[in-house]
């Protein structure tokens, strides 16, 4: 009888899965390879033939997240049209993105408590969210050039836009009954139609 055959592949999706859940459910910290292991139905050196560590697991899980929140931002820097389109854009794809991953979402929840500035998190949580205002603020920048928004509407502006789309986040992972897909149109009312000239 020839030995069965592994799609090595599939088998990664399946633990990256596993690990997910089990991250989102006793965090990050609490869990072990063995959890990830159990959860995915499969020995521990099994999940050592496609990850090295649990950091790697990780990695790989927000590897996808990263792509698409990355494509979010180029969109919104390099798109045409208005600036404050783009920027409502970028608020309901934002909202749309974590809305359709609630367990990974519920792991960034834990690994925000576990970086607060500490540079052995084990992911960078800082540089993300620099890249987040950084497309809010050039937007926002862009709007007040064309006189769009209030004059000198920037940096802060942005950091309150980013603060009321993730606070909406928040509140939604603590109590996923929250319509967190209703929650992108008075995000973008409340923020960008406060910031008009």
């Amino acid at each position: 009888m020839a030995p069965k055959r592994v799609d090595h592949d599939a088998r990664r999706e399946e633990i990256l899965a596993a690990a997910v859940r089990v991250f989102a459910r006793k965090g990050f910290a609490a869990t072990r390879i063995e959890d990830v292991a159990a959860e995915a139905g499969i020995a521990k050196g099994s999940v050592y033939l496609s990850f090295d560590s649990r950091e790697a697991i990780l990695e790989a899980a927000f590897a996808a997240l990263n792509t698409a929140w990355q494509d979010i931002l180029r969109q919104a820097r390099e798109g045409g049209g208005d600036p404050l389109d783009r920027l409502a854009a970028l608020v309901r794809s934002v909202v749309e993105v974590a809305s359709r991953e609630p367990e990974l979402s519920r792991v960034l929840l834990d690994l925000w408590a576990l970086g607060r500035g500490d540079p052995a998190a084990p992911l960078d949580m800082a540089g993300p969210y620099d890249d987040y205002r950084a497309a809010v603020a050039g937007l926002l920048a862009e709007a007040a050039g064309q006189g769009l928004v209030r004059p000198g509407t920037g940096e802060r502006e942005a950091t309150v836009v980013v603060g009321a789309v993730e606070g909406c986040l928040l509140q939604w992972i603590i109590d996923p009954r929250l319509p967190i897909g209703d929650l992108a149109g008075p995000v973008v009312a409340v923020c960008l139609d406060g910031l008009r000239a």
